[in-house]
């Protein structure tokens, strides 16, 4: 089930929506809210970010619901699947996004309080520092070590919630291994709210 709803293309459906393009043509060729606002605009990009959050938050929700005796493993499990599910459709050819935006709204879902440190973090270093993918992995880390140590400190946070944070690393690191190459290089691209979309005529391969 997580996988399936992860698996919802909000990003490619706006940009099709909006521009009448496969985004996984242009800018890095991911279907997060970063590539859509630099093809697309702001107010797409910032759409398609909510709505990324949602899915991750209504996926935990439905699966809490629907199993609620399970110490926690079935919305774990549901939200690392969830994250897989956006990071590799099933109706994009197994392509997607990163898992940033798709993975707080999991763990706001989760347990809020421990979700707010990642999406902070993941908003600062997206605003201040600049780099989305630095973002989306340092807000994981942050998601990881709180649940983590929660877990680890008493008994009123699941285990399951700390594989969940590792799990959802390890998804990301996978997804933004070419970032990851970038970034020690000193050639990964800022985002500014100022960035120019990319050109429509100036195709480039997905990274």
């Amino acid at each position: 089930m997580g996988y399936l709803i992860g698996s919802i293309p909000f990003g490619y459906l706006i940009v099709r929506l909006v521009k009448g393009v496969d985004i996984r043509q242009y800018g890095s060729g991911r279907t997060g809210g970063t590539n859509v606002f630099r093809v697309a605009g702001f107010p797409a990009g910032l759409t398609t970010a909510v709505l990324d959050i949602g899915k991750g938050a209504v996926t935990v929700l439905i699966v809490r619901a629907l199993f609620p005796h399970t110490l926690g493993w079935a919305e774990a499990l549901a939200g690392v699947g969830v994250v897989l599910g956006h990071n590799a459709s099933c109706f994009l050819g197994f392509r997607g996004g990163a898992g940033g935006a798709t993975a707080t709204g999991t763990a706001l879902a989760l347990w809020t309080l421990g979700g707010l440190p990642g999406l902070v973090v993941g908003v600062f270093v997206l605003f201040v520092i600049g780099y989305a993918s630095l973002a989306t992995i340092l807000s994981g880390v942050t998601i990881a070590l709180t649940f983590s140590i929660a877990a680890l400190a008493g008994d009123t946070l699941p285990p399951a919630y700390g594989v969940f944070g590792w799990a959802v690393v390890i998804l990301q690191v996978l997804a933004l291994r070419p970032n990851i190459a970038r970034l020690l290089a000193g050639t990964e691209k800022r985002v500014t709210l100022g960035d120019k979309r990319a050109s429509l005529s100036d195709k480039q391969k997905a990274v």
